[in-house]
């Protein structure tokens, strides 16, 4: 069994800064790419980041230059600082991986239970 638990959502004005941490735990031989992505309500879900485990991040045009995603491969962990917050950032941020159990086995698509986050004008 293997889970994603997300922490660091919350309140917060436009313009701060929120920091979401994101840590796999269970039966782990290796995680491939890990991300985040985000559900506004009445909108689908997008795109916010994402992070191989060998550095290479990819944004979502809407958060480039505010957020930055980052890993720990040691403890298998991916964190996301967002600066300069904007209410249209405001939704339910989920975490996801893909993450192999076993080395003869294929990778499973894992997601969090997400963490909220919300931005006042």
């Amino acid at each position: 069994q293997v889970e994603l638990v997300e922490s660091g959502g919350g309140l917060v004005q436009a313009g701060g800064s929120l920091r979401l941490s994101c840590a796999a735990s269970g039966s782990i031989f290796r995680v491939n790419t890990m991300g985040w992505y985000r559900q506004a309500p009445g909108k689908q879900r997008e795109l916010v980041a994402t992070a191989t485990s060998g550095g290479t991040t990819n944004y979502g045009d809407s958060v480039k230059g505010r957020f930055t995603i980052s890993r720990d491969n040691a403890k298998n962990t991916v964190y996301l600082q967002m600066n300069s917050l904007k209410p249209e950032d405001t939704g339910l941020y989920y975490c996801q991986a893909y993450i192999l159990p076993s080395w003869f086995t294929s990778p499973s698509d894992v997601w969090g239970q997400g963490t909220q986050v919300t931005v006042s004008s």
